[in-house]
């Protein structure tokens, strides 16, 4: 019995001793990330001759407002937020709708040329938003979409890598379900929204809190659609603190800290859904 619980403690206590360069290693790859963070949030209330002094300094030695004020002289940044919030929030409205819509369909339906479908629209992840941006912009323009936020949301609602994901949740679920509830006499739609949607609620925060993210900080596609300074997002506005000969750094911290509080409180809020949806399209297939 002794000799029992001595084993058990040897490999308890080898099994801690291998887990220190795993958290040492995870400690350091957090830090590298962490701190960066943290100094941008502390810069946002330096001078900008402290932030651009020599040794440079972490803390600040003068707590200031200014860099906030400047931002607010500089660019309309509650109108570009306004802007952001509208393109973030249609786009993920209907990515969420469409996306999960297209999983559903790949994951409970079989249809001619299924496997064939799917595979293509996986391959669109591998061509590089670049290599399509010129056509994109052709097709709203032709449309009459330019400088309109419909420009802006309609042509990034599709993801395949979302689809994917919601195929993943959706292939985890039982068929029995559906069955049952054709036997019941409810409608397709009223399967899909009734009973499945809410069994892939992870699955559902994780799309939202990653189109959201993705459209609140996109610079590139609503630069090249809008040309009016009433259409610009925030990402669009904070460019303009980085020019070709001179940075102003105290505005553009500012504003990047504008920027990043929504998305912190958005995944902090989301995080337990968000990690476990992540887990959970990454297992299934």
């Amino acid at each position: 019995m002794e000799r029992t619980i001595s084993s058990k403690m040897r490999r308890k206590i080898r099994q801690d001793l291998y887990g220190i360069p795993v958290f040492l290693i995870l400690f350091v790859l957090a830090m590298l990330v962490i701190v960066p963070v943290v100094w941008m949030t502390f810069s946002a209330f330096k001078p900008e001759k402290e932030i651009i002094s020599w040794p440079p300094t972490f803390f600040p030695h003068i707590l200031t407002g200014e860099n906030f004020v400047d931002v607010q002289k500089r660019i309309n940044i509650l109108r570009y937020m306004l802007n952001s919030a509208i393109y973030a929030g249609g786009t993920t409205l209907l990515a969420v709708i469409v996306n999960s819509m297209a999983g559903y369909a790949y994951a409970f339906f079989d249809f001619k040329g299924k496997s064939g479908l799917f595979l293509l629209t996986l391959a669109t992840m591998m061509v590089p938003f670049q290599v399509i941006m010129v056509p994109l912009f052709l097709v709203v323009f032709k449309l009459g979409m330019y400088d309109s936020y419909w420009g802006l949301i309609i042509p990034r609602v599709v993801v395949a890598g979302s689809i994917f994901m919601m195929r993943a949740a959706f292939t985890g679920l039982p068929k029995e379900l559906a069955e049952a509830a054709r036997i019941d006499g409810l409608s397709e739609f009223g399967i899909f929204r009734k009973i499945m949607l809410p069994q892939v609620k992870p699955a559902i925060i994780t799309l939202t809190i990653l189109s959201i993210n993705g459209s609140w900080n996109d610079l590139l596609w609503p630069m090249i659609v809008t040309s009016r300074t009433e259409m610009r997002t925030l990402a669009n506005g904070l460019a303009l603190f980085i020019g070709q000969n001179t940075i102003e750094y105290g505005a553009a911290f500012a504003g990047a800290l504008i920027s990043l509080l929504p998305m912190f409180l958005l995944y902090i809020f989301g995080q337990k859904y968000f990690v476990e949806g992540m887990a959970s399209s990454g297992l299934k297939g």
